[in-house]
């Protein structure tokens, strides 16, 4: 039953509870005063160093990398209380134990800089201050992952401390020597294996920039415009809200890295929409939720993993190789949500926005030289040029941009504003970098990647798909509560190797640990994503999250797919193949959807609804016998939904409605 309640949106103030609650990264200090001023002047010297090296060229490796870290560390410790449930606000002084984490983070970051030539030349001999240092480094890097991202990740950190420091008490073929604690430090801190290894460096070069640009694209108005761009295409049509958060979830993935972030800003808006026209609260909550997980794998940013990527797979691959090979999965898994929420309104009889309820669509599309930076970007990361420059230059049209705009107009100090917001949101993604470096240096010193894959290859007796099955469950668990880029970082390091030593193509493998680590977000019992939605619409969390799950169906399927034939992501393959794998997959998406939920042009019966999916999963299997046999089956079904009708209500009396 339609609910019959006028809209009610969240206020920002309850927008902010919401992202306080489920989003560490949201819980930080309200600092006014000399406070607040140094907290201000920090984070605009944070983007103004990151942007001199962008334009300069960036220093060497354990200089850019501790300086960054610095910055990083000892922000955190003033913006981001021990206790979140306790956080300050106002004039209250900060605790006096994070001044003291705050300068240490500070001699932290300014150690290599310091004492660099002794450093090099001491080759890997440890004063008594190094190993102190070491030592400090490592646990403020841990305690300021536990506050800006939560317990998840730190505790997998701190296991793989154990692990690298004990192996040798570790049972089969998990055990090694053992790293002594002098050896332990000087991986952790100085070299570039530990925490000042490959994740810390994309995010002290690439990553940053690319948040900045976020920054910015919000600064010049580009996030409203999604959603009105999102309505004014999407509203009239049945179940219109469902739609609109689709699409706009998809665009709002370009300029967010944050699963949460995605649905309490886009969902304030959308969700209550939903529930008007008659959605159920906690289907209303998934739509949101599963939308909002996927803005991540949506190219061109994808979450700033695809920066991350290019880095572990190497090989001469390239950041556009990335987004190319990861559009045409993105595309399915937003059409699967489409798809399944259009069935779902057929069902329920929704309509869409009346042409009251809709903005002007000649002022919308008046507008559309808003998305100028997004095309942009894409088009500069298509060219020759460097993915630096190429952020560099799409933050310059965005501020060009802004200044056209004529509802923002933005001045000076809205370029200082969108420095300092780009700042603030890079905190996390470099504890998250710090902390992810630790667990590849401990898996690069014991070989326990390679350990681990010969394991699960063992324990799946060498065949591919049980191989895949139990990858996607250890990156589901490893990807509850992470962020996206520390979640990556992870299930590549652990994960990924046992797919690649079956024959798998690195990219693919890659794509494979990426996606499961990032629908972790929708995937109970830990679905935060999932969790945030049910706040905004008042359903009941858990069943927000198997409502995700099924929505999301294709982010469990298509990564298995590209696996067995890597086609989808458009590797040795032709443009007319790309097509044809498209339009398949597309039909079978189709299928798959009503299957789901039980509708097509009228209610299915139980055994309709089994044969929708398998035609479903044919078709998107991208082989030439699969596809006719698919294509035969869809065109049967089709036919039968158009001339086997029961009643009026076109629907079966004994259907098994979802």
């Amino acid at each position: 039953m339609a609910d019959k309640e006028e809209i009610k949106y969240l206020t920002e103030e309850e927008q902010q509870e919401l992202l306080e609650k489920y989003d560490p990264e949201a819980g930080t200090r309200k600092l006014t005063g000399i406070l607040g001023y140094i907290v201000f002047f920090g984070l605009l010297a944070f983007s103004l160093f990151q942007l001199y090296t962008a334009i300069f060229g960036v220093f060497t490796a354990q200089i850019q990398r501790t300086v960054h870290l610095g910055f990083a560390l000892s922000l955190i410790f003033l913006l981001f209380p021990a206790n979140r449930k306790k956080r300050q606000k106002g004039k209250l002084q900060i605790a006096w134990y994070d001044g003291i984490l705050a300068l240490l983070s500070i001699g932290v970051g300014a150690y290599w800089p310091l004492f660099f030539e002794d450093l090099v030349m001491s080759v890997g001999r440890l004063t008594t201050l190094d190993f102190t240092v070491g030592i400090i480094a490592i646990l403020l890097v841990l305690e300021a992952t536990r506050r800006t991202v939560g317990l998840p990740i730190m505790i997998i950190a701190i296991i793989f401390v154990l692990y690298g420091l004990f192996g040798q008490y570790m049972p089969g073929f998990l055990s090694h020597r053992g790293l002594s604690l002098d050896r332990f430090v000087q991986t952790m801190f100085f070299t570039t294996e530990g925490i000042l290894g490959t994740p810390l460096a994309v995010s002290s070069t690439f990553i940053f920039l690319f948040l900045l640009f976020g920054s910015f694209l919000i600064r010049t108005g580009v996030g409203q415009y999604f959603n009105d761009l999102s309505i004014a295409i999407a509203g009239r049509s049945i179940g219109g809200p469902a739609k609109v958060a689709i699409f706009s979830s998809a665009l709002q993935g370009t300029i967010s890295g944050s699963s949460v972030a995605n649905v309490v800003t886009s969902g304030a808006f959308t969700i209550p929409m939903m529930k008007k026209l008659g959605y159920k609260k906690e289907f209303a909550g998934a739509v949101e939720a599963s939308a909002s997980t996927g803005g991540q794998l949506m190219p061109p940013i994808m979450g700033a993993a695809a920066f991350l990527m290019v880095e572990f797979i190497g090989n001469g691959i390239t950041y556009w190789d990335i987004a190319k090979a990861a559009a045409i999965p993105a595309v399915l898994y937003f059409a699967g949500i489409w798809i399944m929420t259009h069935f779902e309104a057929k069902r329920l009889g929704l309509r869409g926005l009346t042409k009251e309820e809709m903005p002007s669509r000649k002022e919308v599309f008046r507008k559309i030289y808003l998305l100028i930076p997004i095309v942009a970007i894409i088009l500069l990361l298509m060219s020759n040029i460097t993915v630096t420059h190429a952020a560099l230059y799409s933050i310059l049209i965005s501020i060009i941009v802004g200044f056209i705009n004529r509802d923002v107009r933005m001045k000076f100090m809205d370029i200082i504003y969108a420095l300092v917001d780009g700042a603030r949101t890079a905190l996390s993604v470099a504890a998250a970098t710090a902390a992810a470096g630790i667990i590849v240096g401990i898996v690069t010193k014991t070989g326990l990647g390679l350990k681990l894959a010969n394991g699960l290859i063992e324990l799946s007796g060498g065949y591919l798909i049980p191989t895949l099955m139990l990858t996607m469950v250890a990156s589901l668990i490893l990807g509850m509560g992470s962020p996206t880029t520390a979640n990556y970082v992870i299930t590549s390091t652990i994960a990924a190797p046992a797919i690649i030593l079956l024959g798998v193509p690195d990219l693919s493998a890659h794509l494979f640990v990426f996606y499961f680590g990032i629908v972790a977000d929708i995937t109970p019992p830990v679905a935060l994503a999932a969790f945030a939605a049910a706040g905004v619409s008042g359903g009941e969390p858990l069943r927000t999250g198997i409502e995700s799950t099924k929505l999301a169906i294709a982010a469990f399927i298509i990564p298995y797919i590209f696996v067995l034939s890597p086609s989808l992501l458009m590797i040795d393959t032709t443009w007319l193949e790309v097509v044809w794998v498209v339009l398949t997959a597309m039909l079978g998406m189709i299928a798959i959807g009503a299957g789901v939920i039980g509708y097509w042009m009228r209610g299915m019966y139980w055994f309709e609804r089994i044969i929708a999916v398998v035609v479903g999963f044919l078709l998107i299997y991208p082989e030439r016998i699969s596809d006719i046999t698919g294509l035969i089956a869809f065109a049967v079904l089709l036919t039968l939904q158009y001339v086997w009708k029961r009643d009026k209500d076109n629907k079966p009396k004994i259907s098994a409605q979802a």
